[in-house]
């Protein structure tokens, strides 16, 4: 849920990935903090789904670090553009049969 917030070591928790892989993927741009320039990360809630998809990018398709960042990276912008898509639906007048 987009509302909490989890640290940088509750992400390694519940992710089973490790330090150097999650900030591996931020270095990629696929997991980005809340606030990077503070010294204690933190990140959205969302991200807690990510890196559980990124556990599974990982062990299911054997995809390597700069890879899983990339469909991570993917799969985020078809949420935000489905989401668009929702809002332009909801905006039009609804059809009766």
């Amino acid at each position: 849920d987009g509302r909490h917030e989890f640290s940088f070591a509750e992400l390694v928790e519940f992710s089973g990935l490790t330090e150097a892989e999650l900030r591996e993927l931020m270095d990629y741009g696929a997991l980005v903090p809340t606030h990077p320039e503070e010294a204690l990360w933190t990140f959205r809630g969302e991200f807690v789904v990510a890196v559980r998809t990124a556990v599974r990018l990982r062990d299911d398709l054997e995809l390597d670090p700069p890879a899983v960042a990339l469909a991570l990276k993917l799969i985020h912008r078809i949420h935000e553009l489905e989401g668009q898509l929702r809002e332009l639906q909801a905006q039009l007048p609804h059809r009766h049969p």
